[in-house]
Protein backbone atom coordinates (compact mmCIF):
# COMPACT_ATOMS: atom_id res chain seq x y z
CA UNK A 1 0.00 0.00 0.00
CA UNK A 2 1.40 3.41 -0.95
CA UNK A 3 0.80 6.51 1.11
CA UNK A 4 0.31 9.81 -0.67
CA UNK A 5 2.72 12.51 0.42
CA UNK A 6 2.03 16.16 -0.11
CA UNK A 7 4.71 17.76 -2.26
CA UNK A 8 6.76 20.14 -0.06
CA UNK A 9 6.15 23.80 -0.78
CA UNK A 10 7.83 26.91 0.56
CA UNK A 11 5.56 29.16 2.60
CA UNK A 12 5.02 32.79 1.70
CA UNK A 13 6.17 35.43 4.20
CA UNK A 14 2.53 35.81 5.25
CA UNK A 15 2.13 32.05 5.82
CA UNK A 16 5.41 31.56 7.69
CA UNK A 17 5.54 31.18 11.45
CA UNK A 18 6.43 34.39 13.26
CA UNK A 19 9.04 32.98 15.63
CA UNK A 20 10.39 35.07 18.49
CA UNK A 21 12.72 38.06 18.95
CA UNK A 22 15.20 36.19 21.16
CA UNK A 23 16.25 32.51 21.17
CA UNK A 24 14.93 30.15 23.84
CA UNK A 25 18.40 28.95 24.83
CA UNK A 26 21.91 30.06 25.73
CA UNK A 27 24.66 29.42 23.17
CA UNK A 28 27.66 27.45 24.52
CA UNK A 29 30.84 29.48 24.58
CA UNK A 30 33.05 27.09 22.61
CA UNK A 31 32.98 24.37 19.95
CA UNK A 32 33.33 21.02 21.69
CA UNK A 33 35.76 19.57 19.15
CA UNK A 34 37.65 22.59 17.83
CA UNK A 35 37.73 24.45 21.13
CA UNK A 36 37.19 27.88 19.56
CA UNK A 37 34.33 30.32 20.27
CA UNK A 38 31.12 29.61 18.40
CA UNK A 39 29.88 33.17 18.10
CA UNK A 40 31.81 36.20 16.80
CA UNK A 41 33.39 38.59 16.58
CA UNK A 42 36.04 36.29 15.16
CA UNK A 43 39.81 36.92 14.91
CA UNK A 44 40.97 39.19 12.12
CA UNK A 45 41.67 37.41 8.85
CA UNK A 46 38.99 34.73 9.22
CA UNK A 47 36.08 34.52 6.79
CA UNK A 48 32.55 33.13 7.01
CA UNK A 49 30.82 30.75 4.60
CA UNK A 50 27.24 29.46 4.82
CA UNK A 51 26.09 26.20 3.22
CA UNK A 52 22.90 24.13 3.23
CA UNK A 53 23.28 20.51 2.12
CA UNK A 54 20.63 18.49 3.87
CA UNK A 55 20.60 17.46 7.52
CA UNK A 56 23.02 19.81 9.25
CA UNK A 57 24.51 17.35 11.75
CA UNK A 58 26.40 15.17 9.29
CA UNK A 59 27.10 18.22 7.11
CA UNK A 60 28.67 20.15 9.99
CA UNK A 61 31.05 17.29 10.73
CA UNK A 62 32.34 17.35 7.16
CA UNK A 63 33.48 20.91 7.67
CA UNK A 64 34.90 20.74 11.20
CA UNK A 65 37.09 17.86 10.05
CA UNK A 66 38.68 20.15 7.46
CA UNK A 67 42.08 21.74 8.15
CA UNK A 68 41.78 25.51 8.32
CA UNK A 69 38.22 25.57 9.63
CA UNK A 70 38.22 27.56 12.87
CA UNK A 71 34.70 26.87 14.09
CA UNK A 72 31.33 25.66 12.80
CA UNK A 73 27.73 26.31 13.76
CA UNK A 74 24.41 24.79 12.75
CA UNK A 75 21.24 26.76 12.29
CA UNK A 76 18.53 27.93 9.94
CA UNK A 77 18.77 30.33 7.03
CA UNK A 78 17.00 31.53 3.92
CA UNK A 79 13.48 31.74 5.33
CA UNK A 80 11.29 34.08 7.33
CA UNK A 81 10.88 32.87 10.93
CA UNK A 82 12.95 34.58 13.63
CA UNK A 83 14.82 32.26 16.00
CA UNK A 84 12.93 29.16 14.90
CA UNK A 85 12.90 25.96 16.92
CA UNK A 86 13.86 22.61 15.41
CA UNK A 87 10.22 21.54 15.44
CA UNK A 88 9.16 24.69 13.62
CA UNK A 89 11.82 24.21 10.94
CA UNK A 90 10.71 20.60 10.47
CA UNK A 91 7.12 21.75 10.00
CA UNK A 92 8.10 23.37 6.72
CA UNK A 93 6.48 26.62 7.76
CA UNK A 94 9.62 28.70 8.35
CA UNK A 95 11.02 28.74 4.80
CA UNK A 96 14.48 28.04 6.21
CA UNK A 97 17.14 25.55 5.19
CA UNK A 98 19.15 23.53 7.69
CA UNK A 99 22.42 25.39 7.30
CA UNK A 100 26.02 25.18 8.44
CA UNK A 101 28.11 28.28 9.13
CA UNK A 102 31.82 27.70 8.54
CA UNK A 103 34.38 30.13 9.95
CA UNK A 104 37.68 29.49 8.20
CA UNK A 105 41.20 30.76 7.66
CA UNK A 106 41.60 31.47 3.92
CA UNK A 107 45.39 31.22 4.32
CA UNK A 108 44.92 27.52 5.13
CA UNK A 109 41.79 26.47 3.25
CA UNK A 110 40.28 28.44 0.37
CA UNK A 111 36.62 29.15 -0.23
CA UNK A 112 36.93 27.15 -3.46
CA UNK A 113 38.08 24.13 -1.45
CA UNK A 114 35.07 24.48 0.82
CA UNK A 115 32.84 24.65 -2.25
CA UNK A 116 34.39 21.41 -3.50
CA UNK A 117 33.58 19.77 -0.16
CA UNK A 118 30.05 21.16 -0.34
CA UNK A 119 29.31 19.77 -3.82
CA UNK A 120 30.88 16.37 -3.11
CA UNK A 121 29.13 15.85 0.24
CA UNK A 122 25.53 15.79 -1.00
CA UNK A 123 23.35 15.40 -4.06
CA UNK A 124 22.56 18.93 -5.30
CA UNK A 125 19.93 17.79 -7.83
CA UNK A 126 17.18 16.62 -5.48
CA UNK A 127 15.22 19.79 -4.81
CA UNK A 128 13.33 19.68 -1.52
CA UNK A 129 15.05 16.56 -0.21
CA UNK A 130 18.31 14.79 0.51
CA UNK A 131 18.11 11.04 0.26
CA UNK A 132 15.27 9.87 2.52
CA UNK A 133 14.97 13.28 4.19
CA UNK A 134 12.10 15.12 2.52
CA UNK A 135 11.17 18.74 3.16
CA UNK A 136 11.96 22.27 2.07
CA UNK A 137 14.47 22.59 4.93
CA UNK A 138 16.69 19.98 3.23
CA UNK A 139 17.15 21.91 -0.01
CA UNK A 140 20.64 22.73 -1.24
CA UNK A 141 21.84 26.33 -0.92
CA UNK A 142 24.88 28.58 -0.71
CA UNK A 143 24.59 31.94 1.04
CA UNK A 144 27.44 34.20 0.02
CA UNK A 145 29.14 36.94 2.05
CA UNK A 146 30.92 38.86 -0.73
CA UNK A 147 30.93 39.35 -4.48
CA UNK A 148 34.01 37.13 -4.64
CA UNK A 149 32.17 34.29 -2.89
CA UNK A 150 29.18 34.74 -5.20
CA UNK A 151 31.37 34.57 -8.30
CA UNK A 152 33.20 31.49 -7.01
CA UNK A 153 29.93 29.76 -6.11
CA UNK A 154 28.40 30.48 -9.52
CA UNK A 155 31.52 29.25 -11.32
CA UNK A 156 31.64 26.06 -9.27
CA UNK A 157 27.96 25.32 -9.89
CA UNK A 158 28.51 25.73 -13.62
CA UNK A 159 31.56 23.45 -13.55
CA UNK A 160 29.81 20.72 -11.57
CA UNK A 161 26.72 20.95 -13.79
CA UNK A 162 28.85 20.18 -16.84
CA UNK A 163 30.20 17.06 -15.16
CA UNK A 164 26.76 15.97 -13.96
CA UNK A 165 25.19 16.54 -17.38
CA UNK A 166 27.93 14.55 -19.08
CA UNK A 167 27.25 11.71 -16.63
CA UNK A 168 23.52 11.73 -17.30
CA UNK A 169 22.46 13.40 -14.05
CA UNK A 170 19.75 16.00 -13.55
CA UNK A 171 19.98 19.76 -13.21
CA UNK A 172 21.45 21.23 -10.04
CA UNK A 173 18.76 22.81 -7.86
CA UNK A 174 21.14 24.58 -5.48
CA UNK A 175 20.16 28.19 -4.82
CA UNK A 176 22.98 30.74 -4.54
CA UNK A 177 21.87 33.86 -2.69
CA UNK A 178 23.47 36.69 -0.71
CA UNK A 179 23.69 36.08 3.03
CA UNK A 180 22.82 39.73 3.56
CA UNK A 181 19.17 39.97 4.48
CA UNK A 182 19.09 36.25 5.29
CA UNK A 183 20.08 35.96 8.94
CA UNK A 184 21.63 32.80 10.30
CA UNK A 185 19.50 31.66 13.25
CA UNK A 186 21.38 29.35 15.59
CA UNK A 187 20.14 25.86 16.45
CA UNK A 188 20.20 24.93 20.12
CA UNK A 189 23.18 22.69 20.79
CA UNK A 190 23.34 19.90 23.31
CA UNK A 191 26.95 19.81 24.41
CA UNK A 192 28.56 17.05 26.41
CA UNK A 193 31.24 16.96 29.06
CA UNK A 194 32.13 13.35 28.35
CA UNK A 195 35.89 12.94 28.03
CA UNK A 196 35.34 9.82 25.94
CA UNK A 197 33.11 11.70 23.50
CA UNK A 198 35.56 14.58 23.15
CA UNK A 199 38.45 12.18 22.55
CA UNK A 200 36.45 10.19 20.01
CA UNK A 201 35.51 13.36 18.12
CA UNK A 202 39.07 14.69 18.10
CA UNK A 203 40.37 11.32 16.87
CA UNK A 204 37.81 11.29 14.05
CA UNK A 205 38.82 14.79 13.01
CA UNK A 206 42.53 13.88 13.00
CA UNK A 207 41.88 10.76 10.95
CA UNK A 208 39.87 12.72 8.40
CA UNK A 209 42.63 15.28 8.00
CA UNK A 210 45.19 12.53 7.54
CA UNK A 211 43.09 11.04 4.72
CA UNK A 212 41.81 13.98 2.66
CA UNK A 213 40.84 12.03 -0.45
CA UNK A 214 37.13 12.10 -1.30
CA UNK A 215 34.97 10.73 -4.04
CA UNK A 216 34.29 13.17 -6.88
CA UNK A 217 30.80 11.78 -7.49
CA UNK A 218 27.78 13.37 -5.78
CA UNK A 219 26.37 11.08 -3.09
CA UNK A 220 22.67 10.52 -2.56
CA UNK A 221 22.69 12.37 0.76
CA UNK A 222 24.76 13.81 3.54
CA UNK A 223 26.33 11.58 6.17
CA UNK A 224 23.40 10.43 8.35
CA UNK A 225 25.47 10.26 11.53
CA UNK A 226 25.35 13.25 13.86
CA UNK A 227 28.53 14.95 15.03
CA UNK A 228 29.76 14.52 18.55
CA UNK A 229 30.38 18.26 18.76
CA UNK A 230 26.68 18.80 19.29
CA UNK A 231 23.74 16.43 19.22
CA UNK A 232 20.19 17.13 18.06
CA UNK A 233 17.38 17.49 20.54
Amino acid sequence: MFLNRRTPELPTPEQALRGRPVPEFTVPSRHTVLGNPLVGPYPEGLEVADFALGCFWGAERKFWQTEGVWTTLVGYQGGYTENPTYEEACSGMTGHTEAVRVVFDPAVVSYEELLKLFWESHNPTQGFRQGNDVGTQYRSAIYTHSPAQAAAADASREAYQKVLTASGHREITTEILPAEGRPFWLKRRRTTSSTWTRTRAATAASAARASPARSASPRPGADPGGPTAAQPD
